[in-house]
């Protein structure tokens, strides 16, 4: 064999080398998704709210800034978004165009799963005054309940994009807030008071909430995962008396997380 085809056969497999290599692109994006997938829902909205600006409460909930919108904060039933003629609760929405198709189809399917299981009904806006907006701000946050105007859930791309997640968020925007702030949560939660910084300590104060006479969820989307505001990601909860059960799990809504809905929102036709 000659030297011109020798390093023509060398050629051919340094072209055939560099096409079964995956680029660099390709190898920090499965990277990415891999760290992702590892991580609870906290860790991802912690990481992803890191340095907001906006004040936050337990992590993820937007404090309003008017002192008229502490409604729902102040007295129950008053940041349920109002139900139409037809028993469901209509609730109008928009996506901004600074998604791609996949990811805004990927924020109607986590809301489309909520319909299908309750009455709450997910709408594209017209000229509606009250409506959720989708949004890429900073981070993944949303309000408290039905505020009565524009609301933004923030979902920042890459991170904030993903089923989980976002029905966590909707779910803020129905008026729920996280399972471990519950009233009755010291009877199955241990909180680390000693691993969390004095400065984060308001994040798990219990609320006075209805608990809608259903059980505690460690499985609720709801629910922060063990190192939530952990000091160098120490413990701050543990289950009890199981320590072992999961929490802070980052799949979809739970079955009692559906059962909450349709009681707070009397979807009578819904099995409960």
């Amino acid at each position: 064999m000659d030297l011109k085809a020798i390093m023509f056969l060398q050629l051919l497999r340094l072209i055939a080398l560099c096409d079964a290599r995956p680029s660099w692109d390709q190898a920090v994006d499965n990277e990415n998704t891999e760290s992702l997938a590892e991580e609870s829902i906290t860790e991802t909205i912690l990481r992803m709210n890191n340095e907001s600006t906006e004040y936050l409460v337990e992590g993820d909930l937007v404090f309003p800034r008017a002192r008229t919108a502490l409604k729902c904060l102040n007295k129950k039933y008053s940041c349920l978004w109002p139900k139409s003629y037809s028993g469901n609760v209509d609730i109008p929405y928009t996506i901004v165009d600074k998604y791609t198709n996949d990811e805004k189809q990927m924020i109607v399917g986590a809301i489309r799963e909520i319909e299908a299981r309750t009455c709450i009904r997910f709408m594209p806006r017209t000229t509606q005054k009250s409506y959720i907006s989708f949004e890429p701000r900073f981070g993944c946050s949303s309000h408290l309940g039905f505020m009565g105007y524009k609301q933004v859930v923030s979902l920042q791309r890459f991170g904030c994009v993903q089923t989980g997640i976002i029905q966590h968020e909707v779910l803020h925007a129905l008026g729920f807030y996280h399972e471990h702030t519950r009233s009755d949560r010291d009877q199955y939660i241990r909180i680390h008071w000693e691993n969390i910084h004095k400065y984060q300590k308001y994040n798990f104060r219990k609320q006075d909430t209805n608990n809608l006479n259903t059980p505690y969820d460690y499985s609720s989307i709801m629910h922060y995962g063990r190192t939530a505001f952990g000091i160098h990601e120490a413990v701050t909860l543990t289950p009890i008396p199981d320590s072992s059960v999961e929490i802070g799990q980052r799949r979809e809504i739970s079955d009692l997380d559906v059962v909450r809905i349709n009681r707070l929102y009397k979807c009578f036709n819904y099995e409960m």
